[in-house]
């Protein structure tokens, strides 16, 4: 079934079908039937069909929503919409053919996708509070435990595992905030806007809108049915996010390698080796690596679906959903993993090289007056001196220190102590955050 055909004399040819047809759509099914309630109730109300047929037709459309978990798509179905009026002609006779008055599939996809990505934002923020929930539960069990800090891959300062753990918190933070701010500005209604310029019919698009639960109709017809940057953004939004799981899942891979030592993905989140039976290999986290990949590539794919077509809507367009489906999948199945991967994981550590206590040793002498460029110096000149001699700083005595400068104290060591900042202060705000 197609919703066209009047001015064709010839059919479709199969290669043409199967190459233009588009089944990623189906998913959009749910929504694609509450957008044609809402708007055959408009249609009602604004007397375009009698009562009776706007009842009858809402009637067939709620006996439809109960079939979608067993909906039966045929291959004459050129996408979900005409599946749903097929399906509705069989329920309710020809007065289906009234379902499509006062709209177009431009309008009417633009608000599929709009209620879909509606729903899944909802679904991926709730995500990732349980990602923030699951990090802060980790970093309050190893709040005390001191690591290295990182700079171009080589030990720098100490911090505690559980500060590390929240600073991926706190990206989750700003991926909430992008997502919700995206989500907002994608749950404005295009109904109404049909083919690119409205109808002459008496629509009320801010009823549809209202009973959909969206902020406000699009306000210009053109771009409501000819932009896609709501997409671009939630991709977008899924994209950086997975950037942020690849990077803890890079340094989980590193972590787990016999050099770090720092990590051992449990029997249940690891996999084996098939030639090497002592392997244990943290296959989540480089999956999640790799496809991060894939989701910078659609960001990538989705910005240039868009930037030749002229207003208003372009068949090209239809290319959308794969990319956005993808993405939003990717992102879905990878929290999930991530949050597996943590739970089933036992950490171990090693103490930080006596190296990482340079900074405070130099902060010693800046606080007695030394100007930090002199302090630099300074202990860069002692850890020299211990390094030729086959010493590490943590072998080094109050001599060593005060026989290089005066300026130096003997207790001056104690910095191989390591303070570590405490991290209540960011679990009450990350808790507050989530409330």
């Amino acid at each position: 079934m197609t919703l066209w055909g009047g001015r064709f004399e010839g059919s479709m040819s199969d290669v043409t079908r199967r190459f233009t047809a588009d089944d990623s759509d189906r998913r959009l099914l749910e929504v694609d039937i509450r957008g044609s309630i809402a708007h055959v109730g408009m249609l009602g109300s604004a007397g375009i069909v009698t009562e009776d047929e706007a009842a009858r037709l809402a009637a067939g459309l709620e006996e439809i929503l109960g079939e979608v978990d067993v909906f039966e798509f045929v291959e004459t179905d050129e996408d979900v919409h005409t599946a749903v009026e097929r399906r509705l002609g069989e329920l309710v006779g020809e007065v289906a053919g009234k379902l499509h008055t006062g709209r177009s599939r431009n309008d009417q996809v633009a608000l599929d996708l709009r209620l879909y990505l509606r729903e899944a934002a909802d679904s991926r923020l709730a995500q990732l509070r349980g990602w923030i929930e699951t990090l802060m539960a980790l970093a309050e069990g190893v709040a005390d435990v001191a690591i290295p800090t990182y700079t171009h891959l080589q030990q720098a300062q100490v911090t505690s595992f559980g500060n590390h753990l929240l600073s991926y918190a706190w990206m989750a933070v700003r991926d909430i905030g992008r997502l919700a701010d995206c989500s907002r500005r994608l749950n404005e209604s295009p109904l109404g806007a049909g083919a690119s310029a409205g109808s002459s019919l008496p629509l009320r698009r801010d009823q549809v809108s209202e009973t959909l639960g969206m902020l406000r109709p699009v306000a210009n017809t053109l771009d409501a049915v000819g932009s896609r940057d709501f997409v671009a953004e939630y991709v977008f939004c899924c994209a950086q996010t997975m950037v942020h799981l690849s990077r803890l899942a890079e340094e989980l891979v590193l972590w787990a390698s016999q050099e770090f030592g720092m990590l051992q993905p449990g029997d249940s989140v690891s996999t084996g080796s098939s030639a090497l039976p002592h392997k244990r290999n943290p296959d989540i986290a480089e999956l999640v690596r790799g496809r991060a990949a894939g989701l910078i590539g659609d960001t990538a794919a989705i910005l240039s679906l868009q930037k030749a077509l002229p207003l208003s809507y372009n068949r090209d367009l239809q290319e959308d959903k794969r990319i956005v489906f993808h993405a939003d999948d990717t992102l879905a199945r990878s929290l999930e993993a991530m949050v597996e991967l943590l739970d089933g994981s036992r950490f171990a550590f090693s103490p930080p090289s006596p190296e990482t206590a340079a900074l405070p040793l130099a902060e010693r002498l800046v606080m007695r007056g030394v100007p930090f460029r002199e302090a630099h110096h300074l202990v860069g000149r002692l850890i020299r001196a211990l390094e030729t001699d086959g010493r590490t700083l943590g072998q080094a005595t109050g001599e060593d220190l005060t026989s290089l400068d005066e300026r130096f104290q003997a207790d001056d060591l104690q910095v191989l102590e390591h303070s570590l900042t405490p991290i209540d202060d960011q679990l009450v705000a990350l808790r507050e955050y989530l409330r």
